[in-house]
């Protein structure tokens, strides 16, 4: 039986909040008989909420940060916001991990601040599964660290591997630094100083990745900066939703071409589930005390139940634990 695990749920997080928020977490509730949620957010959304489902508990909160807010700055000042409120509940103890959909930059800098780094850890860094049609592979970072020094990206890839392990089951996952050319001379001064240090640092380090390696490479995880992940990242996300939707477009721009849709339908449907991001449901924030997941501003009911479920999923594997004792 799995173990019970408390997540935090912000309420307000995401473009289409409350209302998807409210959606998944009832469809998270209903999947994980070992699930309990704490709702937090404005009294009048969370408080009906919670007595009409059971497993779920309101933490009523007066405060929201928005989208364009200074991330730190709102943190700090802010602190009856629902997302600051949802890590501090689990810094207490009284929760295992937090979900949001809000502000990637305020859910960041909550997690470091308020929740705290495992000792060891220079910078937490946030990591991604890529919706990739051959198998999964950890991004790290995507976005945390837009300034990095060669030697936090040992630590990203000790983490990433440590979340491959125990999340996606990989074992003594392979770990590329992404780069532009293989050879150990190319790049940066940056990138050689990285590769050196992973080199002798990092086991089943298998040398840089470039760009085409990234979907369909011999790589479980790869390793960046946080501002080359984050530009990879939606770069991909990007030329995804323009490739599908041209696709539709062709498809239905004749008879002949509907008929092969009818026809493809359903290989097509596979293909959508292998590289669909809201799988996921969000983002890992490693390094932190506990669980914390990043979800999709756009986020859906489905992406919010994932990403819920997802950090849950994060708890029971003990992915801290590993890399409290690696760092």
């Amino acid at each position: 039986m799995a173990e019970h695990v408390t997540i935090t749920v912000d309420a307000l997080g995401g473009d289409n909040a409350p209302g998807v928020v409210l959606e998944g977490v009832e469809a998270a509730l209903a999947q994980d008989g070992q699930l309990s949620v704490i709702l937090c957010g404005p009294a009048e959304v969370v408080e009906p909420f919670a007595q009409a489902h059971e497993r779920c508990e309101a933490c009523a909160t007066t405060e929201e940060i928005g989208m364009a807010e200074h991330p730190a700055n709102a943190v700090r000042k802010k602190k009856d916001s629902s997302i600051v409120v949802g890590c501090r509940l689990v810094k207490e103890g009284r929760a295992q991990g937090f979900f949001s959909a809000g502000s990637t930059g305020a859910c960041l800098a909550a997690g470091t601040l308020v929740m705290g780094r495992i000792k060891g850890v220079s910078r937490p860094a946030l990591a991604t599964i890529l919706p990739s049609p051959a198998k999964p592979v950890v991004l790290c970072d995507v976005g945390a660290n837009a300034d990095c020094k060669p030697e936090y990206l040992v630590q990203f890839a000790l983490m990433a591997s440590a979340y491959a392990t125990k999340v996606l089951g990989v074992e003594n996952p392979s770990v590329g630094l992404l780069n532009i050319g293989e050879e150990e001379e190319k790049g940066s001064q940056f990138a050689q100083e990285a590769h050196a240090l992973m080199k002798e640092q990092v086991p089943n380090f298998k040398g840089n990745a470039e760009g085409r390696d990234v979907l369909d490479g011999p790589f479980d995880v790869i390793v960046c900066d946080g501002f080359t992940g984050n530009v990879c990242l939606k770069t991909i996300e990007g030329t995804a939703k323009v490739l599908f939707g041209e696709l539709k477009t062709i498809l239905k721009s004749s008879i002949k071409t509907k008929l092969a849709a009818l026809v493809l339908k359903g290989g097509l449907k596979q293909l959508l589930g292998r590289i669909d991001p809201d799988a996921a449901g969000g983002a890992p924030l490693l390094g932190v005390k506990g669980a914390c997941i990043v979800g999709h501003g756009s986020s859906n009911a489905r992406a919010i139940k994932n990403g819920i479920l997802a950090s849950a999923d994060f708890v029971r594997s003990g992915v801290s634990e590993i890399i409290a004792q690696t760092v």
